[in-house]
């Protein structure tokens, strides 16, 4: 019999690992430009745009990525590790391009949390989360100036927790919209969690929509 309940354990035990190792990452919309590859030789900088309250998912976010990116082949930064957290937050656009663009970078990938909710009884107005302007800086400083207190407006308790992130990828050269991709991720376990899938999805869809090689 204790041979039976110990079994009857481990089976339960493995069903219920296999599905939460499944991914909670959906790609909701995603657009690639035309002639839209990302050459091996870019220099790609990864900026995570989110508060200070979700500083650790940022750090996640961009660590993750430049590995991933790195992984393929091609050369990346992290934002934080280049110019600090918060460096380029108050430069004007020439300012902070001449930085970005003196440390060589010549492509940009931001990360953008557009939408962090309790899923089942958070009510507030909707909220477009269409991509914004199709020049990297107008996307940096637009998300700051605009959408970043919207995002962080408190909600009521619910069971799940929702998650919805951008990700966009700019030549900075010709300053052009490369890639853009959403996501929606539920219940995600950690940051770090959240990050890999995220870094996953997006990854497999730049890779199928012909914008990376391996």
């Amino acid at each position: 019999m204790k041979t039976f309940f110990k079994t009857a354990a481990l089976a339960i035990f493995a069903a219920f690992a296999l599905l939460t190792s499944c991914s909670n990452t959906k790609l909701l919309s995603s657009y690639a430009a035309p002639n839209s590859k990302l050459p091996k030789s870019s220099k790609v900088l990864v900026m995570a745009m989110m508060g200070d309250q979700d500083k650790k998912l940022r750090a996640n976010m961009e660590k993750i990525m430049v590995e991933s990116l790195q992984d393929r082949g091609i050369n990346a930064g992290s934002a934080i590790e280049e110019f600090g957290i918060d460096a380029l937050k108050s430069l004007d656009e020439k300012t902070a391009m001449k930085k970005i663009k003196d440390q060589g970078f010549d492509g940009a990938f931001t990360i953008a949390l557009l939408d962090k909710t309790k899923e089942s009884s958070y009510k507030r107005g909707g909220i477009g989360i269409a991509p914004y302007p199709y020049r990297f800086w107008g996307y940096y400083n637009h998300y700051y100036s605009n959408f970043y207190g919207r995002i962080y407006t408190p909600g009521y308790i619910s069971d799940d927790n929702k998650f919805i992130l951008e990700g966009s990828v700019y030549g900075l050269q010709a300053d052009k919209l490369l890639y853009s991709a959403k996501t929606k991720t539920f219940n995600p376990s950690s940051p770090k969690a959240l990050a890999s899938e995220f870094t996953k999805k997006l990854l497999n869809d730049m890779y199928k929509n012909g914008v990376i090689a391996d």
